[in-house]
């Protein structure tokens, strides 16, 4: 996932930050600085909104129904302003604004289950389901709009109330879908909050707090589950991945090579279940890397809001510095740039497509995640160590194996260390299914009902039965 968020922004006057257009590496805007010490007012809001909402399942409904259309209602504004300040290519800010309503919609229609315990005993026994209170939901700037949904959507249906924070470096669509969600939801139920450091740290260990649901880095992932801890609060975290895809001796190069670039370079890579390795056979791995290097040099790079544009910019000075230091290690280690390898000339935060070989298994570039339009194709000999190498890393939020024979390639997927394995395509998924990663990637689950029953608790009611 990306970096964690610098101790300062440039531009900052009194109570406010500055908001940069990554295109352009400009200031156009800014956002409100709201200190630590604001949110136990906030906090204590949240808990109060929750005693109503938690009250009528039938009034969350609604709520949320009309919530996703509002969304969709406000799609343009919000997406324009998404891309202003994340950089994506306005197609896909459409497309995040359109997974934010389906989100809201999905769990409008999502209900947890009372369930009745039958043992033996003279005892009429039931599960029931509580929510949890208020839930903190920290959100990182690669998917501001989809990933905050991801997490309030579910909270919410539950009976919970939201306290959202986003990323500084994103923080303006998400206080406009904020503005649009209050016009379907109660006072309080759902409040943004904008700032820096140590804002975050403060919402995460806030008493009033009972859930803490974070998307972010490794380390940052670790505080907020130690701030967490001294309040016992529940946390999920989803902390990014290195995820690798595996092809097969029999794989259909020409047929696979769009869907697996695509894999690893949508919003210019900064996707946390992207391909970031590829393990190609030893005879095929020239035709591999030519095919990924030419798609990598033909795609058209540049400003969002250009329509011609397929990939846009890095969206932040401190990811650039990343991804370009990660590039020049590799490099200066003995790998080649079959494309790019480089920052692109002017101004704006873009760094070329790049493509490398010849790449040392220990490169950083390979062992950890870059987060960037940087792609290692490496070679191998035998499936076995195709997979060692896939499982090699700390992470385990996905994976995928690509071949004509499918039932080889999902015997091979089932070896994968990971918590979603694909088989021929990647990163694709469902809103009723469950996302979660193993070791470094996550703790907790997010998606489906998993997600929805994850801000919830059981509570269990004996009664005698009736002589």
């Amino acid at each position: 996932m990306p970096t964690s968020e610098p101790d300062h922004l440039p531009g900052r006057r009194a109570a406010h930050f500055a908001v940069v257009d990554p295109a352009t590496g400009e200031t156009f805007d800014e956002a409100p600085d709201q200190q630590p010490d604001e949110l136990d007012a906030v906090v204590d809001r949240a808990r109060r909104a929750w005693q109503g909402w938690r009250a009528d399942p039938a009034a969350r409904t609604t709520a949320l129904r009309l919530a996703a259309d509002a969304v969709e209602t406000a799609g343009d504004d919000l997406a324009r302003l998404l891309t202003r300040e994340q950089g994506k290519p306005l197609a896909e800010s459409h497309a995040e604004i359109a997974r934010t309503a389906a989100r809201l919609r999905y769990f409008a229609d999502l209900a947890p289950r009372t369930r009745r315990i039958t043992d033996g005993r003279p005892v009429h026994s039931e599960v029931r389901w509580r929510p949890l209170g208020p839930v903190a939901a920290i959100v990182p700037w690669n998917f501001p709009l989809q990933l905050a949904a991801a997490k309030f959507a579910p909270a919410l249906a539950a009976g919970n109330t939201v306290v959202l924070k986003p990323s500084p470096f994103t923080p303006l669509a998400t206080r406009l879908l904020g503005s649009v969600l209050a016009t379907a939801l109660p006072e309080d139920v759902l409040t943004v909050v904008t700032g820096r450091e140590p804002l975050g740290a403060r919402l995460a260990s806030h008493p009033g707090i009972r859930h803490v649901t974070f998307t972010g880095s490794v380390p940052t992932g670790r505080a907020v589950a130690e701030a967490a801890a001294a309040t016992l609060a529940r946390v999920t975290l989803e902390l990014g991945g290195n995820d690798a895809a595996v092809l097969l001796d029999d794989v259909d190069v020409d047929r696979i090579a769009d869907r697996l670039f695509w894999a690893a370079f949508r919003n210019c890579g900064q996707v946390c279940m992207a391909v970031k390795r590829v393990y190609a056979p030893a005879r095929l791995h020239a035709e591999v890397v030519e095919a990924l290097a030419q798609r990598a040099k033909a795609v058209a790079v540049g400003a969002g809001l250009d329509p011609d544009t397929r990939l846009g910019p890095v969206n932040n000075v401190p990811q650039l510095a990343r991804v370009e230091q990660v590039t020049k290690q590799a490099l200066a280690d003995g790998a080649r740039a079959a494309a790019g390898g480089h920052r692109l000339a002017g101004p704006g935060y873009f760094f070329a497509p790049t493509v490398l070989t010849d790449v040392p298994t220990g490169s950083p570039v390979v062992t950890e995640e870059q987060f960037g339009p940087v792609l290692p194709v490496l070679p191998y000999r035998s499936v076995d160590e195709a997979v060692d190498a896939a499982n090699g890393t700390g992470f385990g939020l996905g994976g995928s194996v690509w071949g004509t024979d499918l039932d080889r390639a999902e015997a091979v997927a089932g070896r994968l260390e990971c918590g979603t394995a694909w088989i021929n395509h990647h990163a694709e998924l469902s809103l009723a299914q469950p996302f979660a990663g193993v070791r470094n990637s996550g703790v907790g689950v997010a998606g489906g009902p998993w997600g929805l029953y994850g801000n919830l608790r059981p509570f269990v009611v004996h009664r005698p039965q009736e002589a």
